[in-house]
């Protein structure tokens, strides 16, 4: 049985005043369950931005409520509110953000380090996780010299080495030539089946959105539809996402 990792109930998050509201996600309601690939898919402005910053607890839902590992997140606050992103969710940016000035082995450990871990438990992990994601031979090396792969790995490991309980990425290719955007999708993919990773992918990209197990399409701001892979090759889901794609309002340009 599949523990559940985040649940969202009946969320709302709306901008402007009284006079002028925007609904940015309107009574959205699902739930993930443990090592699910989940993708996130809309055109611009529809919402899917805004729902995973509510999720990532980057900003604060008008009502409703999220919990990760059945903890209410929109409850927290301050210090407990910084603790609990730091400790429970995984960034993977667009660009990586790794720090020029430390090694693969100090951007990857730095988390461990704030958290306050023993070097030595510090060195296990992230043996552990740079033998998985295949990089134990950067450790040693800044970013600058290491290729764009690698850095995607290091960035992806040091994502990884908390253990969060799931990991967010908003538009991860985004700014990557295709044959990047392959490499990091297969790594996401990779990281999901071989660490059982909890994957919440948001892109408004149809190919990108091929490599999830289950998409959840949103326009203005609610579940439009959702979409599970099951045993269809990655090709065969594609094309069901370009059908649902169209569906929704034609907007092919927008999504490949």
């Amino acid at each position: 049985m599949n523990s559940q990792i985040l649940k969202v109930d009946d969320i709302q998050k709306h901008y402007g005043n009284k006079g002028n509201i925007t609904k940015a996600v309107d009574h959205i309601s699902f739930s993930v369950n443990k090592g699910e690939f989940v993708g996130i898919m809309g055109a611009s402005g529809s919402g899917k931005t805004t729902l995973l910053n509510c999720v990532s607890t980057i900003d604060k839902v008008t009502s409703g409520h999220i919990y990760i590992e059945g903890k209410d997140i929109t409850s927290l606050k301050g210090k407990k509110l910084s603790e609990f992103r730091r400790d429970k969710l995984g960034f993977i940016f667009q660009d990586f953000n790794l720090l020029d000035t430390l090694t693969a082995y100090e951007n990857i450990s730095l988390a461990l380090s704030i958290c306050g871990q023993k070097p030595a438990k510090i060195e296990e992990r992230v043996s552990k996780i740079a033998e998985a994601l295949n990089i134990c031979d950067v450790l040693n090396k800044f970013p600058y010299h290491m290729s764009g792969g690698q850095q995607q790995r290091v960035a992806a490991a040091r994502a990884m080495v908390t253990n969060p309980a799931m990991v967010l990425a908003d538009e991860p290719t985004g700014a990557l030539d295709s044959q990047s955007s392959k490499m990091l999708l297969s790594m996401l993919e990779e990281l999901n089946q071989k660490l059982s990773a909890t994957i919440l992918l948001v892109t408004h990209d149809a190919f990108s959105a091929s490599y999830c197990k289950r998409i959840l399409f949103i326009k203005d701001g609610r579940i439009f539809n959702v979409l599970h892979k099951g045993k269809d090759s990655r090709k065969e889901f594609f094309g069901k996402i370009i059908d649902i794609v169209s569906v929704l309002g034609g907007e092919l340009n927008d999504v490949l």
